[in-house]
């Protein structure tokens, strides 16, 4: 099993001194951060179109292995609703161009209040380009059921697996395509909390129980710094190589609260 971890996004002026030396340079952060990580999940591409040349500077700041998964425009999920949206995924596509070298899962996450209509999404899962990996998130409970998971089976689609502090129950350990993929927010507090030691042994033993070829985690637990610490260690008890953080780095986070 390939197993790809990271962190929701890298480019947080909190995590200057946490995770980032002091003095190091913002135009520098991605290559910092890639020293100790070979993928990162990328949440601005829901937000808006990226410029090329972005884009095309992300590809040749990291080595060559490393992966960016994407998070598609809220324009599809959020507005659109899922409905009519074949131009709207080409532009998007589109768009990710300058990435084609080093991208990786497509994540589409559907807004909370989006309940489950099996035509509708039939019609999405149809219209989704196949070149990449993708990989689908709902917030819904009308989603849970049986018949949902093998529509996602049927086209190969990955369900994500995302802990929300409770907010947004998921269907955990459901696998649905040959990789998984899952979004920490924080256990207790969203965004916030610190993984505890027995709750990243858990996913650790979630993860080699997974039947799939390659997992994608990603840490967005941001607010206190806390997603790259927990990051790594969860490498560790994979048994990743890992690169340890600094000394100065550890001594900070030590004095931070774990909500």
């Amino acid at each position: 099993m390939e197993i790809r971890i990271g962190t929701s996004g890298w480019h947080y002026r909190h995590w200057r001194g946490v995770f980032y030396p002091e003095k190091l340079p913002v135009r520098k952060w991605l290559t910092y951060y890639a020293r100790y990580f070979d993928t990162s999940e990328v949440n601005a591409t829901f937000y808006g179109t990226l410029k090329p040349e972005t884009l095309r500077r992300w590809v040749e700041e990291t080595p060559e292995g490393f992966v960016f998964a994407v998070k598609a425009n809220r324009y599809i999920t959020h507005v659109k609703r899922l409905k009519g949206v074949t131009d709207s995924l080409k532009r998007f596509y589109e768009s990710l161009e300058p990435l084609y070298p080093k991208l990786g899962p497509v994540l589409f996450q559907l807004p909370p209040n989006l309940e489950y209509d099996p035509d509708l999404l039939e019609d999405f899962l149809w219209a989704l380009p196949r070149e990449f990996p993708l990989a689908l998130e709902v917030r819904h409970p009308s989603f849970h059921q049986e018949t949902f998971l093998d529509q996602l089976r049927s086209r190969g689609v990955a369900l994500c697996l995302s802990d929300t502090a409770g907010r947004h129950p998921s269907l955990f350990f459901a696998t649905t395509a040959d990789f998984s993929y899952i979004r920490l927010h924080g256990s207790r507090r969203l965004y916030r909390s610190c993984y505890t030691e027995e709750e990243l042994q858990e996913w650790a033993r979630r993860i080699r129980g997974f039947p799939v070829k390659k997992v994608y985690v990603y840490f967005d637990n941001d607010a206190l710094g806390w997603a790259p610490e927990n990051a790594l260690r969860l490498k560790r008890i994979l048994g990743l190589p890992v690169r340890s953080l600094p000394e100065e780095a550890l001594k900070i986070l030590s004095r931070r609260p774990l909500d």
